[in-house]
């Protein structure tokens, strides 16, 4: 087992506007639980946002909710009163998108009755399973999603060998990606029974960032692929016996445990 520790924080408060009346434009689609910062941007600088009728392409425009008029694809945006707080176990095969223009499956088809306009907090990849949050909050997702918050996503790995400390260290100091340099907070042995198990390995990893195929890329750097990929918990949250494609609605003081991290990457 190798295993590197962290010091973990608490969560911060929402950064408070310069003049209590204007907001960022991304916040505030985020607050109207249109889909997370990042995603708002794309949507700027797609062109698909209006602020009084005119089409905004500028990223950090500032706009005041009590008077500006703001359309998302033509449609009036207004925050949401309530917040939700949605655990969700994603099937692998499925896009972490809300709709696909391909057709593809995605994790919005799980959630079309669903009385809540709500987004994915960060994203798994297509093959990748297991605990994915969504909401309406776009505070919250920012907070969980930021590396500077450092909350760490602990998941299951198989890969297809048996990676020796000396390359299990190497992901723990950092290794140079396609994505950037990249590093394992903490990484761990599992034992598990299963065929194969002679020929295969199965490893408790977590890292505080979720860059695209992170952990895929990591492994592949050492000379080994993933064959599974399991997120099982977000900060403190758990995905527990929650089975594939099933959700449910969270209430905000079990949300918390995702800051909860204090000792959560010990042996």
């Amino acid at each position: 087992m190798a295993k590197s520790q962290k010091r973990t924080r608490s969560p911060r408060p929402a950064k408070k506007t310069e003049d209590g009346s204007s907001v960022r434009l991304n916040r505030y689609l985020s607050q109207c639980g249109i889909s997370s910062r990042r995603k708002a941007d794309e949507l700027i600088s797609d062109g698909q946002v209006a602020v009084n009728g005119r089409r905004v392409y500028e990223l950090g425009v500032k706009i005041n909710p009590k008077e500006d008029s703001i359309k998302v694809k033509g449609k009036v945006v207004r925050p949401e009163q309530e917040h939700v707080y949605v655990v969700f176990n994603k099937p692998k095969n499925v896009l972490t998108s809300l709709s696909d223009p391909e057709g593809r499956p995605t994790i919005g088809d799980f959630f079309q009755k669903f009385p809540y306009r709500i987004f994915p907090v960060g994203r798994l990849d297509w093959e990748s399973e297991g605990l994915l949050i969504l909401t309406n909050d776009g505070d919250f997702s920012h907070q969980v999603t930021h590396p500077k918050f450092e909350i760490p996503k602990i998941y299951l790995v198989k890969v297809n060998g048996k990676p020796n400390q000396d390359q299990l260290n190497k992901l723990l100091s950092g290794v140079s990606t396609a994505v950037g340099r990249v590093k394992a907070l903490h990484i761990q042995r599992m034992r598990r029974g299963a065929k194969g198990s002679e020929q295969y390995d199965w490893l408790r990893i977590a890292i505080d960032e979720g860059r695209n195929r992170q952990i895929r890329r990591m492994f592949e750097k050492i000379g080994f692929d993933v064959m599974k990929l399991q997120r099982i918990s977000i900060g403190g949250l758990q995905l527990g016996n929650l089975k594939r494609g099933e959700f449910k609605v969270v209430p905000h003081f079990l949300i918390e445990k995702v800051f909860q991290t204090k000792g959560l990457l010990d042996e």
